[in-house]
C-alpha cells in the first residue's frame, strides 16, 4: 500500500476520533467535565491530538476523580410539526408569537400532547365539523375530535358554520397538527364542543349565548371561548342572563375567555362585554411587531393580549417607539376556513384579524395548562387565569397597564414556569 495513502488514512481516522459520531449527543469540543471525590467540579481542556473521550478515560484512572465526562450540550425542547404552512403562523412561532414549538414539546412531555384530555367549548358561528347535507368537515380538522355539538340558533345537533368565523377560531385552538397539511393548532389534542350562537351574518342574541354558556358548563367544558362582543353602550344591568351564566360556568370550574372588542380608540377606553365581566379573561390583540393592534379595545378591564394581527396602534410608551409602525400594513392570522361563498371550499383566506382571533390563543393555553396538570389535577379557573397572567411577556409600560394588561401570553412559559410564577 502506498505510503501517502497510509498517511491520509491515518489522518482521517484521527479526525473521526476527535468528532462525535453521527447521531451522538453533542458536547463542547476540547473540554471534559471532571468531578472530584471531595465534591468539587471543574473543566479540563484536552491536550493536543487527544480526543475528549480519550482524555476522559485517562482522567477517570486518577484516584481522586469521581467522574470525567464530556461537557454535553442541551437545547430547548421543541416540537416542530410538518404542517407545510406553519411558516405563515407568526402568531405561534415568531418573535412576538406565543412560543408554541416549546409548548408543544412540554405538553407532550407532561403526557398531554396538544392538550389531550381537555374540552374547549367554542361559542361562535358554528364549525365546519361534519359531513351533513351540503356541509363537510374542514380538511385540516379531520383529526380533531368534536363532542356535544348543539345549534342554539336553529335548535338542533348540527351547528354547522356558514359564516367562516367559528371555523377559523376553532382552527387556532384545534387545527390538526403534524399531519402534513395546511397549518397547525395550538391545542390540537383537545376535544372541541361546537356551540352555534351566531347566525350566518355573525349576529347572536344574549339569551342564546347565555344558554350556550350554561350548556357548556353542564357538559364538562374546561374552557369556554367567546370570540364575540356586545356594543360598547351595553352595560352589565342590560345583560343579567349573560353574567349569571358566566358566574354559573365559572363556579363549575370552567375558564372563560373572551375578545376584548374591536373599537379601540383613545377617547373610548373600554373593554366590551362579556370580556369586561370580572370572571372572564379579557383578551386584547397584538400585531406581528408586538404592538397593540389599532382596532383592539383596551382599558382597566383588559387582562392580557395575544396575536390578532393588523396594523400597529400609535405608540403610547417609550418601549414601543422602537418597534411599533403605525399605518404600516401588518399580517393576518392564518387558519383554515371557507374561501369564497361556498361552505365546501377551504383555504387560508386573508383578512382575518381582530380580538376574535386573539381570544382562542388564550383559550388554547388554558387548555394546555389544565391538560398537562401544571397547576395540579383540577385547578380553579382563578388559578389558571393568574398563571397565564403571571407568565405573560410584559409589553409597553412596565407592569400591568391598560393597553396590554399583564402582557403577551406565552404558552411555553405557562408550561415551563413554576405555578403562578414568572420565569
Amino acid at each position: 500500500m502506498p505510503t501517502r495513502f497510509i498517511l491520509l488514512l491515518a489522518a482521517l481516522l484521527g479526525l473521526l476520533a476527535l468528532a462525535p459520531t453521527a447521531g451522538a449527543a453533542k458536547y463542547v469540543p476540547g473540554e471534559v467535565v471532571v468531578g472530584y471525590k471531595n465534591g468539587s467540579v471543574t473543566t479540563v481542556a484536552t491536550e493536543d491530538g487527544r480526543s475528549v473521550h480519550e482524555t476522559a478515560t485517562t482522567l477517570r484512572r486518577h484516584p481522586e476523580v469521581a467522574y470525567a465526562v464530556p461537557n454535553y450540550v442541551a437545547h430547548a425542547a421543541q416540537f416542530t410539526p410538518n404542517d407545510p404552512l406553519l411558516r405563515r403562523q407568526w402568531n405561534f412561532t415568531g418573535t412576538f408569537g406565543i412560543g408554541m414549538p416549546e409548548a408543544w414539546a412540554l405538553a407532550s412531555a407532561a403526557g398531554a400532547p396538544g392538550g389531550r384530555g381537555a374540552v374547549v367549548a367554542v361559542l361562535d358561528s358554528g364549525v365546519a365539523f361534519e359531513r351533513y347535507g351540503g356541509f363537510r368537515r374542514a380538511p385540516d380538522l379531520y383529526r380533531s375530535t368534536f363532542v356535544r355539538p348543539w345549534d342554539f340558533v336553529d335548535h338542533d345537533r348540527h351547528p354547522n358554520d356558514r359564516y367562516g368565523h367559528g371555523t377559523h377560531v376553532t382552527g387556532t385552538i384545534a387545527q390538526a397538527t403534524n399531519n402534513g397539511v395546511g397549518v397547525a393548532g395550538a391545542a390540537y389534542g383537545v376535544k372541541v364542543m361546537p356551540l352555534k350562537v351566531l347566525d350566518d351574518w355573525g349576529q347572536g342574541d344574549s339569551v342564546a349565548i347565555a344558554k350556550a354558556i350554561r350548556y357548556a358548563a353542564r357538559h364538562g367544558a374546561d374552557v369556554i371561548n367567546l370570540s364575540l362582543e356586545f356594543e360598547r353602550s351595553v352595560v352589565a344591568a342590560e345583560i343579567p342572563e349573560i353574567l349569571a351564566a358566566i358566574r354559573y360556568a365559572r363556579g363549575r370550574g370552567a375558564v372563560i375567555v373572551a375578545a376584548a372588542g374591536n373599537t379601540g380608540h383613545k377617547f373610548l377606553r373600554r373593554v366590551a362585554y362579556p370580556a369586561r365581566a370580572s370572571e372572564v379573561i379579557a383578551v386584547g390583540a397584538t400585531t406581528r411587531h408586538g404592538c397593540r393592534s389599532e382596532y383592539s379595545s383596551y382599558g382597566a378591564d383588559l387582562d392580557v393580549v395575544a396575536p390578532g394581527g393588523g396594523v400597529d396602534a400609535d405608540p403610547a410608551a417609550t418601549e414601543e417607539d422602537a418597534v411599533c409602525q403605525p399605518e404600516t400594513s401588518g399580517d393576518w392570522i392564518f387558519q383554515e376556513t371557507f374561501t369564497g361563498s361556498s361552505v365546501r371550499r377551504f383555504g387560508l383566506p386573508r383578512g382575518y384579524e381582530g380580538t376574535s382571533m386573539a381570544s382562542p390563543h388564550v383559550a388554547a393555553i388554558a387548555a394546555l395548562i389544565i391538560a398537562s396538570k401544571r397547576l395540579g389535577g383540577h385547578p380553579a379557573p382563578s388559578m389558571v387565569q393568574a398563571h397565564i397572567q403571571a407568565t405573560a411577556r410584559d409589553l409597553g409600560r412596565p407592569g400591568l397597564d391598560s393597553r396590554y394588561g399583564w402582557g403577551l401570553v406565552d404558552a411555553a412559559r405557562a408550561l415551563r414556569c413554576p405555578p403562578l410564577t414568572p420565569c
